[in-house]
């Protein structure tokens, strides 16, 4: 499994998620505009001393990192407007588990394109706007892990 984050703003997240790829074996990849440098150390603090054993690729678009995979890769969505639970999604062993930007989400045509491949992490209070970045990746990684039975 891939973990794929889509113009990413703040680097803690992008730290703890590259943290939580090193604990399960998970490529992360950077998509898009970042609003950090990899090197800043505010990615280092947040990911520790795992950041050096982090397998991590940066593309400079959606198109390019597709093109990287092989033909009808399995794409899946997260995001507060996903109107599927994630514990449908049909997890694979190569799925990519894709996610937004912490301020602004997917670009609209995202939204519109991947519509069928839109899962929601359910929140049961109205109080929360969205679970952390961070903390949807883990959600949704250990639940495709779970699924696809991978040993972690």
């Amino acid at each position: 499994m891939k973990i794929v984050l889509i113009n990413p703003d703040i680097p803690w997240n992008a730290g703890n998620i590259g943290r939580t790829c090193v604990a399960t074996g998970t490529e992360l990849a950077f998509v898009g505009k970042m609003g950090f440098e990899l090197s800043a150390k505010e990615i280092r603090r947040s990911g520790l001393d795992y950041w050096q054993f982090l397998k991590y690729s940066v593309h400079a678009d959606l198109e390019a990192f597709l093109g990287t995979l092989p033909e009808n890769p399995s794409l899946l969505f997260f995001s507060t407007k996903g109107g599927t639970n994630y514990w449908q999604a049909p997890y694979r062993e190569d799925s990519c588990l894709v996610f937004g930007a912490e301020t602004a989400g997917f670009p609209d045509w995202m939204y519109e394109k991947y519509a069928d491949r839109l899962y929601r992490i359910p929140m049961w209070s109205d109080r929360v706007r969205s679970i952390n970045l961070s903390t949807a990746a883990g959600i949704a990684l250990y639940e495709g892990l779970r699924r696809t039975g991978k040993p972690v």
